[in-house]
């Protein structure tokens, strides 16, 4: 999971097109995308693209971004789009773990009403939206087997916060926001799933959307989110390990192969240790994910 391509849930044409992005996920939106006289269609529309699309071969992972809990819309979109079999719900607005084990409960009732295997949906969070939201960060370790990733978003919290712009005159986050970001990380870490980067707004500043990707690679994020097709390739890109990295963490893991039991190990003159080896196992994962030869 590399590249997590929002699509309105109202446009069967603009959901087909997604169909052709090359993004690992398609996050079909019932949430900010829809306007509120529009979410009934929205979700009768997204019911009818999943249950003609979930049997294709060689498709994306089909997740639904539901709306959030305050909203008292959950119960209508889990109700329309479940008997069509999504692979996860994205819940936005996500106050904590809480939140999240509340989401599995109703998502068991659902499975068992329309006969999914317990457990069969997986949870995707928006989780720095609200300021109350960046002080539970540590929270969704252990709040549901279902949780696949926790994202950050910065839009939501900006309002939330008063803040002018997310980021300063040179395109840079500011300081809330890089808390934010970093708490994320290390929330998702500490609870053992995916750690996604949030969109890059602007869709024709593919320069910045590189660089931004690259960045958020190199600090420790394993997936982008996107807002237009063409920014699958370069969210592709980023997070897919090169081929010179892939040779490096090959040649660490197999040293360590050949001393068992060894918490550090010679490779090219210098001193390899255990916290090399995890990183190495984790970059030969993500190249295993996306379909490489490791």
């Amino acid at each position: 999971m590399r590249s997590l391509l929002f699509v309105p849930g109202d446009s069967r044409r603009k959901l087909d097109k997604g169909l052709g992005s090359g993004a690992d996920v398609l996050l079909i939106d019932l949430e900010d995308s829809v306007s509120a006289d529009s979410k009934a269609e929205a979700r009768r529309i997204t019911a009818a693209f999943l249950a003609d699309t979930i049997d294709a071969p060689d498709r994306p992972r089909l997740f639904v971004r539901i709306n959030a809990f305050e909203t008292e819309l959950v119960d209508a979109d889990l109700e329309a789009v479940m008997p069509a079999r999504p692979e996860g719900v994205m819940l936005p607005k996500a106050a904590g773990g809480p939140d999240v084990t509340r989401l599995d409960a109703k998502l068991a009732v659902r499975e068992a009403e329309v006969g999914l295997p317990d457990g069969s949906t997986r949870i995707l969070v928006v989780a720095t939206e609200t300021a109350g939201a960046l002080f539970q960060l540590g929270s969704y370790r252990d709040s549901s087997s279902r949780l696949a990733g926790l994202a950050w978003g910065g839009e939501d919290l900006s309002a939330e916060l008063g803040a002018a712009s997310m980021r300063d005159p040179d395109g840079n986050l500011t300081d809330p926001f890089r808390m934010a970001r970093s708490l994320c990380l290390a929330g998702a870490v500490h609870a053992g799933v995916a750690p996604i980067d949030t969109v890059h707004t602007n869709f024709r500043d593919i320069d910045g959307l590189k660089r931004e990707s690259e960045m958020a690679a190199r600090d420790g994020f394993t997936a982008k989110m996107a807002i237009h097709p063409a920014q699958v390739p370069v969210i592709n890109a980023a997070f897919t390990p090169g081929a010179d990295a892939i040779a490096s963490a090959r040649r660490i893991v197999d040293a360590f192969a050949a001393k068992p039991g060894a918490g550090v190990v010679g490779l090219d003159g210098e001193m390899v240790d255990r916290p090399h080896l995890r990183r190495a196992e984790r970059l030969l994962e993500r190249a295993r994910a996306a379909g490489l030869s490791v």
